[in-house]
């Protein structure tokens, strides 16, 4: 039987377009902060890897430095042009500092660094521990080599022994190699009073030199392993980087850290 009685349907409230909008815009922002979190746990990931693996990342020098060393330093010559000194002294990235530098004073028998006497002194007047460098040609006797450097360059009390710098063969044979780098050794010797540092690489070193000349300090250049050079003698510098940057300095820079604490470092210099 029929009642008659009619129900009433109740409106639903319609949902606004300026709700909608928050929705999507809720949903977007939860989807941007996801992914940035993807983005930094991935990357604190590979700092960790990078840091166990005896390495971490310093952005201002662009480049991955080698952890637990107190003393930074770098390499230059000619090929990074005029250095703005200050700017090198000033920079700092995550309380790294660089101590010192090798400049480049010359070569063979005559060449001299067309950049080194301002950068020998320009790195002084700003505090930076200066040592110098001879390129040395096996090719050249290791007496004329000497004289060279020794007219270029007068060290003082405080800068860094002399370096040696034997990275070639141009062909000549072992014997003579050793022969006419002990030459430049014992001229160089004689004639500052201090114990010369030999600067090569890794495997020059063990293939061309070995352990007639252990009793030498070391700067060896290697930049294949991560926490040390691969070596098997003591070392005293290591060059781990060549694409480095500075301030105040145009081109890629070599690095360097130095093996021992700051009373070990003033114990090599010169008194």
């Amino acid at each position: 039987m029929a009642t008659g009685k009619i129900v009433e349907k109740i409106p639903q409230p319609r949902k606004s377009k300026k709700s909608s909008r928050i929705k999507w815009k809720k949903i977007a922002l939860t989807m941007v902060y996801l992914a940035l979190l993807g983005v930094a746990t991935h990357y604190t990931i590979q700092w960790w890897k990078i840091r166990e693996a005896g390495f971490a990342h310093y952005p201002g020098f662009g480049i991955q430095m080698p952890i637990g060393f107190e003393i930074h330093g770098i390499d230059v010559s000619h090929h990074q042009d005029l250095i703005k000194w200050e700017s090198v002294r000033e920079m700092e990235d995550n309380s790294v500092k660089l101590g010192f530098v090798f400049i480049k004073a010359t070569e063979g028998y005559t060449r001299k660094d067309r950049q080194f006497s301002r950068n020998w002194r320009k790195a002084k007047d700003v505090g930076l521990i200066r040592g110098a460098y001879h390129f040395f040609l096996p090719n050249k006797n290791g007496l004329i080599q000497a004289q060279n450097f020794i007219r270029s360059v007068d060290l003082e009390p405080g800068d860094l022994p002399p370096v040696v710098d034997i990275e070639e063969t141009y062909g000549v044979k072992k014997t003579e190699i050793k022969k006419r780098l002990q030459e430049y050794l014992n001229t160089i010797e004689r004639h500052y009073g201090v114990t010369p540092i030999i600067y090569t690489g890794a495997d020059y070193y063990a293939n061309y030199l070995g352990e007639d000349f252990d009793e030498y300090p070391l700067w060896v250049a290697h930049y294949l392993q991560r926490n040390k050079p691969r070596i098997n003698r003591p070392w005293n510098f290591w060059q781990f980087a060549e694409t480095g940057r500075v301030d105040g300095i145009i081109s890629k820079v070599d690095f360097n850290v130095f093996s021992g604490d700051s009373t070990e470092f003033h114990a090599l210099r010169i008194q």
